[in-house]
């Protein structure tokens, strides 16, 4: 199951947030896997990366696992549609436990080319 739980005055575009999430997880064959999607203002983003990543600034996406399968989103500092689709692919990737490098970079563009 996929949850979107929006606690900004942001306008959100469920139905696409979905079908990017389940598109990735489906192309990691992790479609069973249920998956929480926060939308978060720039001060509680910038606490949580204060908190878990120790780095005191605003960020656009972070992503919590163990089990929690947690992307947390600012929608304040993106400012596309194609934005918001990289951000959330780029968070689950993360969960799914890619590091930033060219492997993650490859998957990360292949995704985006199924939302042009």
């Amino acid at each position: 199951m996929i949850g979107i739980n929006n606690l900004t005055n942001s306008k959100i575009d469920e139905g696409f947030l979905k079908r990017v999430a389940k598109k990735v997880l489906k192309g990691e064959n992790k479609e069973g896997i249920d998956l929480s999607i926060v939308f978060v203002s720039q001060v509680k983003i910038r606490e949580l990366n204060r908190k878990y990543r120790k780095k005191d600034r605003t960020t656009d996406v972070l992503s919590f696992g163990d089990g929690l399968n947690e992307i947390v989103i600012c929608p304040s500092v993106i400012k596309t549609k194609r934005e918001l689709a990289r951000v959330l692919t780029h968070g689950i990737l993360h969960l799914l436990e890619y590091g930033h490098g060219k492997n993650m970079e490859k998957k990360q563009e292949y995704y985006l080319s199924l939302f042009k």
